[in-house]
């Protein structure tokens, strides 16, 4: 799937979901209230994964899941705004270790894989393959595991499938965005007038630009950064690892096979190393938050079944006695 068809796919799941936001419904509220409480992102936060926690009261419903979709938006998109001081020390850091990698390390890296292309078809099947899980492929592989969950009513496979989805989507949008602002040259694509592949960034208005004949510049000049294969497949990888941490290969695998996706854009020639390591960041990132933000909707849902308030009628010396039981946790 394009990145232009990824937007437009998850413009067209917003529109409805902000149409019912409009109704009055304070669980987005709460949840963003949540957020601003306990980081989502390298907070303690103790989820209960275990089977028996999906269930009819924690279960992701269309309403629900836009509801949930929302908030990750939001919560995603603000949480600069949220951010510690320790949280910027720690973007500092990595933006300095970006930055080293894009002025010392992605070019000698990408000649290595082109070296490797031009000498191994096999590495271009295998690389192609790979690359596939990262885009079309992996649809299919969510659909494999919902259509699991639901076969065999797996409460929690199925929600996991759907916070993989929501993970995918609000990555996208963020990916998608920064293609765009960064305006990045990918290594495919080769100047006409100086011949070379350079991993510049022209900025968010270079693909406005027009030449004399009134032709824009081409999307490959200005889409690398970051990779948005590396950044969907990190995103749902961090949910499926997250949900099965308690089953030890599963996040072995789950990151395992992102990391060869990540590695088979490089080979493929369509990103520099250093879009790669954004992109796993930032899908990392996005996956976590799903996945807490899902946790504290059911903590919610939980803490409404435990607070009930029921009324009966008692009998008590020929006089009918109405009574309230008002039962909290």
């Amino acid at each position: 799937m394009s990145k232009q068809s990824r937007f437009l796919f998850f413009l067209l799941l917003l529109v409805p979901s902000l149409l019912m936001a409009q109704q009055k419904d304070t669980l987005i509220k709460k949840l963003d209230s949540l957020s601003n409480k306990t980081d989502s992102v390298g907070a303690k936060q103790k989820n209960v994964i275990a089977p028996e926690a999906y269930n009819e009261t924690t279960k992701i419903t269309t309403r629900v899941y836009f509801d949930l979709l929302i908030s990750d938006v939001k919560q995603q998109w603000t949480a600069p705004f949220r951010a510690t001081s320790r949280d910027w020390i720690k973007v500092g850091g990595f933006a300095a270790f970006i930055t080293a990698v894009s002025l010392f390390a992605d070019k000698p890296i990408n000649k290595f894989a082109v070296n490797i292309r031009n000498e191994s078809s096999d590495a271009v099947s295998v690389s192609t393959y790979v690359t596939n899980f990262g885009g079309a492929y992996e649809a299919y592989t969510l659909a494999g595991f919902a259509a699991y969950g639901y076969i065999f009513k797996k409460e929690k496979t199925k929600t996991t499938t759907w916070l993989a989805t929501q993970a995918y989507l609000s990555a996208a949008l963020i990916e998608t965005s920064l293609k765009y602002l960064t305006g990045r040259q990918r290594p495919s694509y080769y100047d006409p007038v100086t011949h070379q592949n350079n991993n510049i960034f022209h900025g968010p208005f270079y693909q406005f630009q027009t030449d004399r004949n009134g032709t824009k510049p081409p999307t490959e000049s200005y889409t690398s950064f970051p990779s948005g294969h590396t950044t969907v497949a990190f995103a749902a990888a961090t949910v499926f690892a997250m949900e099965y941490k308690d089953t030890k290969w599963v996040p072995i695998l789950a990151y395992s096979a992102s990391s060869l996706i990540g590695l088979s854009r490089i080979m493929q020639n369509a990103h520099w190393a250093s879009d790669v390591l954004v992109g796993a960041a930032l899908g990392f990132l996005c996956g976590r938050q799903v996945v807490n933000n899902y946790h504290r909707y059911a903590k919610l849902q939980n803490e409404k079944k435990k607070n009930s308030l029921s009324f009966s009628l008692n009998y008590m010396d020929g006089v009918i006695m109405p009574g309230i039981v008002y039962k909290f946790n």
